[in-house]
Protein backbone atom coordinates (compact mmCIF):
# COMPACT_ATOMS: atom_id res chain seq x y z
CA UNK A 1 0.00 0.00 0.00
CA UNK A 2 2.41 2.61 -1.30
CA UNK A 3 1.79 6.35 -0.68
CA UNK A 4 -1.01 5.63 1.80
CA UNK A 5 -1.84 7.03 5.24
CA UNK A 6 -4.49 5.89 7.70
CA UNK A 7 -6.04 8.62 9.85
CA UNK A 8 -7.28 7.36 13.22
CA UNK A 9 -9.12 9.87 15.47
CA UNK A 10 -9.01 8.98 19.17
CA UNK A 11 -10.48 9.94 22.49
CA UNK A 12 -9.88 7.59 25.42
CA UNK A 13 -8.73 4.64 23.33
CA UNK A 14 -5.90 3.44 25.56
CA UNK A 15 -7.35 -0.08 25.53
CA UNK A 16 -7.18 -0.29 21.73
CA UNK A 17 -4.56 2.10 20.39
CA UNK A 18 -1.42 -0.03 20.57
CA UNK A 19 -3.15 -3.08 19.16
CA UNK A 20 -4.75 -1.21 16.25
CA UNK A 21 -1.47 0.50 15.33
CA UNK A 22 0.40 -2.81 15.31
CA UNK A 23 -2.38 -4.48 13.34
CA UNK A 24 -2.37 -1.80 10.64
CA UNK A 25 1.40 -1.86 10.30
CA UNK A 26 1.34 -5.65 10.07
CA UNK A 27 -0.69 -5.31 6.84
CA UNK A 28 1.94 -3.25 5.01
CA UNK A 29 5.49 -2.06 5.54
CA UNK A 30 4.80 1.01 3.40
CA UNK A 31 1.65 2.37 5.03
CA UNK A 32 1.73 5.29 7.49
CA UNK A 33 -0.60 6.19 10.36
CA UNK A 34 -1.68 9.58 11.69
CA UNK A 35 -3.40 9.53 15.08
CA UNK A 36 -5.45 12.64 15.88
CA UNK A 37 -6.02 12.61 19.63
CA UNK A 38 -8.27 15.03 21.53
CA UNK A 39 -6.03 15.13 24.63
CA UNK A 40 -7.42 11.86 25.96
CA UNK A 41 -7.11 11.84 29.78
CA UNK A 42 -6.50 8.08 29.73
CA UNK A 43 -3.03 8.40 28.18
CA UNK A 44 -3.82 7.49 24.57
CA UNK A 45 -1.49 10.09 23.07
CA UNK A 46 1.31 9.17 25.48
CA UNK A 47 1.09 5.57 24.27
CA UNK A 48 1.30 6.75 20.65
CA UNK A 49 4.37 8.84 21.49
CA UNK A 50 5.96 5.76 23.04
CA UNK A 51 5.27 3.72 19.90
CA UNK A 52 6.69 6.44 17.65
CA UNK A 53 10.19 5.46 18.74
CA UNK A 54 9.52 1.99 17.36
CA UNK A 55 7.88 3.17 14.12
CA UNK A 56 10.09 6.12 13.20
CA UNK A 57 8.87 7.98 10.13
CA UNK A 58 5.70 5.88 9.90
CA UNK A 59 3.64 6.79 12.96
CA UNK A 60 2.56 10.39 13.49
CA UNK A 61 0.52 12.18 16.16
CA UNK A 62 -1.49 15.38 16.23
CA UNK A 63 -2.70 16.21 19.72
CA UNK A 64 -5.57 18.70 20.06
CA UNK A 65 -6.21 20.65 23.22
CA UNK A 66 -9.81 19.53 23.68
CA UNK A 67 -12.52 17.21 22.38
CA UNK A 68 -13.76 18.79 19.14
CA UNK A 69 -15.54 15.99 17.32
CA UNK A 70 -14.91 13.37 14.68
CA UNK A 71 -15.38 15.61 11.65
CA UNK A 72 -12.86 18.26 12.66
CA UNK A 73 -10.35 15.54 13.54
CA UNK A 74 -10.57 14.12 10.03
CA UNK A 75 -10.41 17.56 8.41
CA UNK A 76 -7.20 18.22 10.34
CA UNK A 77 -5.90 14.83 9.20
CA UNK A 78 -6.83 15.48 5.57
CA UNK A 79 -5.06 18.84 5.54
CA UNK A 80 -1.99 17.33 7.21
CA UNK A 81 -1.93 14.56 4.59
CA UNK A 82 -2.35 16.89 1.63
CA UNK A 83 0.77 18.91 2.43
CA UNK A 84 2.64 15.62 2.22
CA UNK A 85 2.96 13.20 -0.70
CA UNK A 86 0.22 10.69 0.11
CA UNK A 87 -1.93 9.52 -2.80
CA UNK A 88 -4.40 7.44 -0.77
CA UNK A 89 -5.90 8.70 2.47
CA UNK A 90 -7.94 6.44 4.75
CA UNK A 91 -10.46 7.02 7.52
CA UNK A 92 -10.52 4.29 10.17
CA UNK A 93 -11.77 3.79 13.73
CA UNK A 94 -9.43 2.83 16.57
CA UNK A 95 -11.69 0.21 18.16
CA UNK A 96 -11.33 -2.69 15.64
CA UNK A 97 -14.86 -2.21 14.31
CA UNK A 98 -12.97 -1.82 11.03
CA UNK A 99 -10.75 -4.80 10.27
CA UNK A 100 -7.20 -3.74 9.27
CA UNK A 101 -7.10 -6.70 6.87
CA UNK A 102 -9.74 -4.89 4.77
CA UNK A 103 -7.45 -1.91 4.13
CA UNK A 104 -5.95 -3.72 1.15
CA UNK A 105 -9.40 -4.19 -0.43
CA UNK A 106 -10.18 -0.48 -0.18
CA UNK A 107 -6.72 0.41 -1.48
CA UNK A 108 -7.03 -1.93 -4.47
CA UNK A 109 -10.42 -0.48 -5.39
CA UNK A 110 -8.78 2.94 -5.80
CA UNK A 111 -5.22 2.10 -6.84
CA UNK A 112 -6.02 -0.75 -9.25
CA UNK A 113 -9.70 -0.63 -10.15
CA UNK A 114 -9.98 3.12 -10.67
CA UNK A 115 -12.38 4.25 -7.96
CA UNK A 116 -12.00 7.75 -6.56
CA UNK A 117 -13.57 6.81 -3.23
CA UNK A 118 -13.92 3.32 -1.78
CA UNK A 119 -16.21 2.61 1.17
CA UNK A 120 -16.01 -0.34 3.54
CA UNK A 121 -19.72 -1.09 3.40
CA UNK A 122 -21.78 -2.95 5.99
CA UNK A 123 -24.88 -3.11 3.78
CA UNK A 124 -23.83 -3.67 0.17
CA UNK A 125 -24.31 -7.47 0.52
CA UNK A 126 -27.02 -7.61 3.19
CA UNK A 127 -26.35 -6.60 6.80
CA UNK A 128 -22.81 -7.48 7.90
CA UNK A 129 -22.68 -6.29 11.50
CA UNK A 130 -21.45 -8.31 14.49
CA UNK A 131 -22.23 -7.71 18.18
CA UNK A 132 -24.71 -4.86 17.73
CA UNK A 133 -28.14 -5.11 19.39
CA UNK A 134 -30.95 -5.36 16.84
CA UNK A 135 -32.17 -1.87 17.76
CA UNK A 136 -28.87 -0.31 16.72
CA UNK A 137 -28.64 -2.39 13.55
CA UNK A 138 -32.10 -1.17 12.55
CA UNK A 139 -31.28 2.43 13.43
CA UNK A 140 -28.10 2.40 11.35
CA UNK A 141 -29.67 0.55 8.41
CA UNK A 142 -32.74 2.79 8.33
CA UNK A 143 -30.55 5.89 8.69
CA UNK A 144 -28.71 4.93 5.51
CA UNK A 145 -32.04 4.33 3.75
CA UNK A 146 -33.24 7.75 4.92
CA UNK A 147 -30.07 9.46 3.66
CA UNK A 148 -30.40 7.76 0.28
CA UNK A 149 -34.00 8.92 -0.01
CA UNK A 150 -33.19 12.54 0.84
CA UNK A 151 -29.93 12.90 -1.10
CA UNK A 152 -30.47 10.61 -4.07
CA UNK A 153 -27.08 8.96 -3.55
CA UNK A 154 -26.86 5.35 -4.71
CA UNK A 155 -24.79 4.33 -1.69
CA UNK A 156 -26.00 1.59 0.63
CA UNK A 157 -23.86 2.51 3.65
CA UNK A 158 -23.98 6.31 3.71
CA UNK A 159 -22.80 6.61 7.34
CA UNK A 160 -19.77 4.30 6.93
CA UNK A 161 -16.57 5.54 8.55
CA UNK A 162 -14.14 3.15 6.84
CA UNK A 163 -13.17 4.98 3.65
CA UNK A 164 -10.29 5.46 1.22
CA UNK A 165 -10.02 8.73 -0.71
CA UNK A 166 -7.75 9.38 -3.64
CA UNK A 167 -5.74 12.52 -3.09
CA UNK A 168 -7.40 14.51 -5.87
CA UNK A 169 -10.84 14.05 -4.28
CA UNK A 170 -9.78 15.83 -1.10
CA UNK A 171 -7.92 18.45 -3.13
CA UNK A 172 -11.10 19.16 -5.11
CA UNK A 173 -13.52 19.37 -2.19
CA UNK A 174 -13.51 22.60 -0.19
CA UNK A 175 -12.69 21.14 3.21
CA UNK A 176 -13.29 24.51 4.90
CA UNK A 177 -16.99 24.18 4.02
CA UNK A 178 -17.51 20.76 5.62
CA UNK A 179 -19.71 21.70 8.57
CA UNK A 180 -20.78 18.54 10.40
CA UNK A 181 -18.69 17.18 13.25
CA UNK A 182 -20.40 13.91 14.22
CA UNK A 183 -21.48 10.95 12.10
CA UNK A 184 -23.20 13.37 9.72
CA UNK A 185 -19.66 14.29 8.66
CA UNK A 186 -19.41 10.91 6.94
CA UNK A 187 -22.63 11.60 5.03
CA UNK A 188 -21.52 15.10 4.06
CA UNK A 189 -18.18 13.93 2.69
CA UNK A 190 -19.84 11.27 0.55
CA UNK A 191 -22.49 13.74 -0.65
CA UNK A 192 -19.87 16.33 -1.65
CA UNK A 193 -17.95 13.67 -3.59
CA UNK A 194 -21.20 12.49 -5.19
CA UNK A 195 -22.10 16.04 -6.28
CA UNK A 196 -18.65 16.36 -7.88
CA UNK A 197 -19.35 13.10 -9.78
CA UNK A 198 -16.40 11.19 -8.39
CA UNK A 199 -16.55 7.43 -8.83
CA UNK A 200 -17.63 5.94 -5.49
CA UNK A 201 -17.63 2.19 -4.90
CA UNK A 202 -18.65 0.07 -1.93
CA UNK A 203 -16.55 -2.88 -0.81
CA UNK A 204 -18.28 -5.42 1.46
CA UNK A 205 -16.77 -5.66 4.94
CA UNK A 206 -17.86 -7.12 8.25
CA UNK A 207 -18.29 -4.47 10.95
CA UNK A 208 -17.62 -5.73 14.48
CA UNK A 209 -18.70 -3.62 17.44
CA UNK A 210 -16.01 -2.63 19.90
CA UNK A 211 -15.23 -5.01 22.75
CA UNK A 212 -13.03 -2.52 24.65
CA UNK A 213 -13.64 1.11 25.55
CA UNK A 214 -16.84 3.13 25.30
CA UNK A 215 -18.87 4.15 22.26
CA UNK A 216 -18.88 7.89 21.42
CA UNK A 217 -22.40 7.80 19.92
CA UNK A 218 -24.80 10.33 21.49
CA UNK A 219 -28.29 11.74 20.92
CA UNK A 220 -26.75 15.02 19.71
CA UNK A 221 -24.75 13.20 17.04
CA UNK A 222 -27.87 11.35 15.88
CA UNK A 223 -29.90 14.58 15.77
CA UNK A 224 -27.20 16.27 13.68
CA UNK A 225 -27.36 13.45 11.16
CA UNK A 226 -31.18 13.36 10.92
CA UNK A 227 -31.79 17.08 10.52
CA UNK A 228 -28.48 17.99 8.93
CA UNK A 229 -29.13 15.81 5.88
CA UNK A 230 -32.22 17.81 4.95
CA UNK A 231 -30.35 21.10 5.35
CA UNK A 232 -27.43 19.79 3.29
CA UNK A 233 -29.72 18.68 0.44
CA UNK A 234 -31.66 21.95 0.41
CA UNK A 235 -28.46 23.99 0.22
CA UNK A 236 -27.24 21.91 -2.72
CA UNK A 237 -30.53 22.49 -4.59
CA UNK A 238 -30.36 26.23 -3.91
CA UNK A 239 -26.83 26.40 -5.31
CA UNK A 240 -27.93 24.58 -8.47
CA UNK A 241 -30.82 26.99 -9.00
CA UNK A 242 -28.51 29.97 -8.63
Amino acid sequence: MKDAVVIIPTYNEIENIEAIIRAVFSESRAIHILVVDDSSPDGTSEKVEELQTEYLGRLFLKRREEKKGLGTAYILGFKWSLVRSYSYIFEMDADFSHNPKDLQKLYNACAIDGADVSIGSRYITGVNVVNWPMSRVLMSYLASKYVRLITGMNIQDTTAGFVCYKRHVLETLDLTKIKFIGYAFQIEMKFKAYIKKFRIVEIPVIFTDRTRGKSKLSSGIISEAVFGVISMKMKSLFKREK
